[in-house]
């Protein structure tokens, strides 16, 4: 009789231990597969983020210089030039991204980054003009303007000949730049406006000076393709400039 009552308290004490290791078990699971899910979540959740992305925090010029300043009345030459401009601006960016997963190289990559925020800066600009955006796709070489989707492909092209050709089609963008700001900046009279295009140009300015830096190293000398030669060379030989 005590020998049962003894094998009844093992296999009772048995079922216990059983239960207790297949409760802690399950538990260990339900953490680890929260675990799992949580870190995958994290991992699509960067993954699924636009590299384009940029916070409005990081304009370069938009919110704190033009936010007092008053909203005009657009003309169309000034209408025009804003679309003109977030088209041109994310041509260079767009090309820049594809050079330097061509060749690696750095210049291309940090200027892309300081391009991103000049398009987006004239973002800005048509959401507080109300003027519809003609980017439609952020993709890098897509365009809503065939000039500059024709622009990318030749660039690119281009620039994928040498480092010495990527870095010229990289001056050449600058100097484009800077003489389309110009240009338009004439024909502007509106406070944000000319703001905006002013940075910009500084922006272009201390750009193009770093690829003829890159330039120089490679034995080359940059040479005016839209600018005069006296402008290229007054840029050239000033010190880099504050973007506001």
């Amino acid at each position: 009789m005590k020998q049962n009552k003894l094998l009844i308290a093992i296999a009772f004490g048995a079922v216990i231990l059983f239960v207790v290791v297949v409760v802690f078990q399950n538990k260990e699971n339900t953490n680890i597969s929260n675990k799992i899910s949580s870190e995958s979540n994290t991992t699509n959740n960067s993954n699924d983020k636009n590299i384009n992305e940029v916070n409005s925090s990081d304009y370069v010029v938009a919110h704190d210089q033009i936010a007092n300043l008053p909203i005009e009345n657009l003309s169309l030459e000034e209408k025009d030039g804003l679309l003109q401009m977030r088209e041109e601006e994310k041509l260079a960016h767009d090309v820049y991204i594809a050079l330097y997963e061509k060749w690696g190289v750095s210049a291309f990559s940090n200027i892309a980054k300081s391009e991103l925020t000049h398009t987006e800066s004239i973002r800005y600009l048509l959401e507080r003009y109300n003027i519809e955006d003609p980017v439609k796709d952020n993709a890098v070489g897509v365009f809503s303007n065939k000039t500059f989707s024709d622009l990318y492909i030749n660039l690119v092209t281009k620039g994928q000949e040498s480092l010495v050709s990527a870095l010229m089609v990289g001056a050449t963008i600058e100097d484009l730049d800077i003489k389309d700001l110009n240009d338009l900046a004439k024909k502007v009279d509106n406070q944000d406006v000319l703001e905006i295009y002013d940075n910009l140009n500084r922006g272009s300015r201390n750009h193009l000076r770093s690829f003829s830096k890159q330039l120089e190293k490679q034995g080359v000398s940059y040479s005016a393709q839209y600018l005069s030669q006296e402008e290229i060379n007054i840029i050239l030989s000033a010190n880099q400039e504050k973007v506001r």
